[in-house]
């Protein structure tokens, strides 16, 4: 029996409700793989999707590879300073052309050496002049869409898709001062796969409700839940946010509860007193400390596991600092005791939602992130199945009752 019903997407409208009245979704979202799969083409496939940073490509010929929607992709810098996003697919016989990173000439297929420009025009292809009608320019590597947003690289799939930019305005304002493209952080390690699924991720990372109850302790008292809230983004925005205010200015998570980098220098009087949590689903979530930037990219790997890689910004003259290594490392052992704290967490919720008794919960006003979530997605969701269902039937009366 499947799963993908009206009934089960006309239940949806009570998780877009206002917070007071707004019910969790379905555990199935988090736990069905038919669920993932229409999720990966109602989502994956058309929306912005983060791939990296634009300094990983500081030179010409720089190149790094990722998985998005299980499409291989290898994005890189050319001779003439333009990044490209391309299938990274060899257009012969589907063999990988690149892996990892680093810096090449040209992309070389091991397997029998066809040849890619950094643009990705086939520029070799040996022993094909006894193959009829091989046409060298309809074999180039496709290029996908990317946009480069304060220094984040994004690609989409969709080759339809409404631009990135102009929908993230009502984020402009919020996240203006802290200059994210011209920050610097160490190259962050590979990605790791986590077993629970990418939307427990997303939610936990802008949970303000758990904050001061499962990081109780030094390490985190400075930002209560009680002073979280919640903007309201306008309609069609690609992204979202929460604000937190803090017991003092500059607060962040080390042992002295306090900025040991330097302040970012356009930061406000009121921006000292806070922190951000800036979201861009469904791959990118920030979290906004007045010295760094930790920022988590996700890709989903199946309903319940997803990759996870985990980088650091900050001003660049930071690493300059003879202790800037003591001070990572005082920072990083705070920060992997509240990450190690939500991890656990992530991982038994993912367990729970396995429950025949997992609820369709309700919400505290310090979960209003995962309603802003919910109203992201719940669109997407109904877009699709109204697609697959459709003219004839399309979902309207859900629009007319849902968001209050």
């Amino acid at each position: 029996m499947t799963l993908l019903t009206d009934q089960f997407f006309d239940s949806f409208a009570s998780s877009i409700k206002s917070i007071e009245d707004a019910d969790t979704l379905p555990a199935e979202c988090y736990v069905e793989e038919e669920f993932h799969h229409f999720e990966k083409e109602a989502i994956f496939h058309h929306e912005w999707l983060c791939v990296g940073r634009a300094e990983w490509l500081e030179n010409p010929g720089d190149f790094f590879t990722v998985t998005r929607a299980d499409e291989p992709i290898v994005v890189c810098k050319t001779r003439d300073g333009t990044i490209k996003a391309l299938s990274s697919v060899c257009q012969h016989r589907a063999m990988l052309v690149a892996e990892g990173h680093g810096n090449t000439r040209a992309f070389v297929c091991p397997y029998h050496h066809w040849t890619y420009d950094l643009d990705g025009t086939l520029v070799g292809a040996p022993a094909m002049n006894r193959t009829c009608n091989f046409d060298k320019k309809s074999a180039s590597l496709p290029e996908i869409r990317h946009e480069i947003w304060h220094g984040f690289v994004f690609i989409n799939l969709d080759p339809d898709a409404e631009p990135l930019t102009p929908r993230l305005a009502g984020l402009e304002e919020v996240v203006a001062n802290y200059d994210f493209a011209s920050l610097r952080g160490p190259r962050p390690d590979e990605p790791t796969v986590f077993p629970w699924n990418w939307k427990v991720m997303l939610e936990n990372n802008n949970d303000g409700y758990h904050a001061s109850r499962l990081h109780a302790g030094p390490l985190h008292d400075f930002i209560p839940s009680g002073l979280a809230s919640f903007p309201e983004m306008p309609e069609g925005s690609a992204g979202y946010y929460r604000l937190n205010g803090t017991l003092h200015k500059n607060a962040a998570f080390n042992a002295t509860q306090r900025a040991v980098f330097p302040v970012f220098p356009k930061l406000t009087e009121e921006e000292q007193n806070r922190l951000l949590f800036v979201n861009l689903p469904p791959s990118l979530s920030l979290v906004v400390l007045n010295d760094t930037v930790l920022y988590l990219i996700m890709d989903p790997r199946s309903a319940e596991s997803h990759a996870l890689t985990i980088g650091t910004l900050m001003l660049p003259e930071a690493m300059e600092d003879p202790l800037f290594e003591l001070k990572v490392k005082m920072t990083d052992e705070a920060v992997e005791r509240i990450v190690a704290q939500d991890f656990h967490v992530d991982e038994l919720v993912q367990q729970g939602l396995r429950s025949k008794f997992a609820p369709r919960g309700r919400y505290s006003w310090q979960e209003g992130a995962q309603r802003l979530l919910n109203v992201w997605l719940v669109e997407r969701y109904w877009a699709e199945w109204n697609r697959r269902r459709g003219p004839s039937a399309p979902v309207t009366a859900i629009r007319s009752g849902g968001a209050s």
